[in-house]
């Protein structure tokens, strides 16, 4: 399933006011908890802007020397 910014402003709006029950588009859900509610934001999150793999730290350039024949 593709989430949205709407989505996510929903859970993030039921966690601040301590509702369990999230209306999104087209269903509503209740969650068991506001863990759980913390834990379906973050997947949401997740899914909306993924994380790059993190790089090395380590640059490296090529420098070409010499005529350039």
């Amino acid at each position: 399933m593709a989430y949205t910014e709407t989505d996510l402003t929903a859970l993030e709006r039921a966690i601040a006011t301590g509702e369990r029950m999230v209306q999104f588009a087209d269903r509503r859900v209740e969650y068991r908890s506001i863990d759980e509610l913390i834990r379906a934001r973050d997947e949401v999150r997740r899914s909306i802007s993924p994380q790059r793999a993190p790089l090395s730290g380590r640059t490296w350039a090529a420098v070409q020397g010499g005529k350039g024949l």
